[in-house]
């Protein structure tokens, strides 16, 4: 399987057909409910795109990223319904910011919030472990607002973890990583289970949401942080099947992650799909297929 036959896949041209003259795909965020005029939000669409491998350098995401940096400037707003649980604008430009980052990592404009972000991420993990009281202190000071709502009462989502990539000091981001990894509800947006216990059935929706999680940690190319992966990739190591391939299932299919193939009425396309994300991600781990790399 090659990146090339992925982006030329009937999923991708769906999602690119449905883009919007803007850059977008209407609603910003996720929990903008699909409806049969609204059947993608942005993210959505920016989510599918980038597993099934565009970057920067694909017009639909130039067209996309220069949408997120007319929204993130100011000079245009997303059409989403605000929502009252905790400040609008804060979490705005923090979605923005988080993939805008995802496909310009160096991103001068979206670089000013993770900067934000990452005073107050330092703050609270000043003496090597979390503290409420240092995060709801250094959240006053960066926002002028005390953290509201649950999206930041606790900052453990997908948007500050992908924010941060490689954006914290090393003993922070350890710190940070410990941290996630033992958080009760895992990373919100994401996996809802601590991370620390891998799923019981490999071949489940919810395996395929766990390594999400951890193909999220794993864009942080510290060693230090990658190493506290390496019970994961002996967990996938001990799924491969006896012909050297991985087997998710059905039940992975989410329309997410899988399927990456056009279909899977075959055995063999599930199997690809799976193998290719695994290798994948072992790979970023550390990995060859079979053995730790040196």
């Amino acid at each position: 399987m090659s990146i090339k036959s992925l982006k030329e896949s009937i999923w991708a041209e769906r999602i690119i057909s449905q883009q919007h003259s803007d850059g977008s795909w209407g609603y910003f965020h996720s929990l903008g409910l699909p409806s049969k005029n609204r059947p993608l939000t942005t993210e959505q669409a920016l989510r599918r795109l980038q597993i099934l491998g565009f970057t920067i350098d694909d017009e639909p995401i130039q067209k996309a990223a220069d949408y997120m940096h007319r929204c993130l400037s100011g000079d245009i707003e997303i059409p989403d319904k605000k929502e009252r649980l905790h400040d609008w604008r804060i979490f705005n430009q923090l979605m923005l910011s988080a993939w805008i980052r995802r496909f310009i990592p160096h991103d001068a404009l979206a670089g000013k919030v993770a900067e934000k972000w990452a005073e107050v991420i330092d703050s609270t993990f000043r003496n090597g472990t979390y503290n409420h009281d240092s995060y709801v202190k250094a959240f006053r000071k960066v926002f002028g607002k005390p953290p509201r709502g649950g999206r930041f009462t606790d900052f453990v989502s997908f948007y500050v973890v992908s924010l941060l990539s490689n954006f914290l000091e090393d003993k922070t981001e350890k710190a940070m990583f410990d941290y996630i990894l033992s958080h009760e509800t895992g990373i919100y947006y994401v996996y809802e289970s601590v991370l620390t216990e891998v799923p019981e059935n490999f071949r489940s929706k919810q395996a395929s949401r766990f390594i999400g999680a951890v193909e999220l940690l794993s864009e942080y190319d510290n060693p230090k942080c990658k190493a506290k992966l390496s019970y994961v990739a002996e967990w996938l190591l001990s799924k491969r099947e006896p012909d050297g391939s991985w087997d998710m299932g059905h039940e992975a299919k989410g329309g997410v992650y899988f399927p990456l193939s056009d279909s899977w009425r075959s055995c063999e396309a599930r199997k690809r799909d799976c193998t290719y994300r695994i290798e994948k991600l072992l790979d970023r781990l550390g990995y060859e297929t079979g053995k730790k790399k040196l």
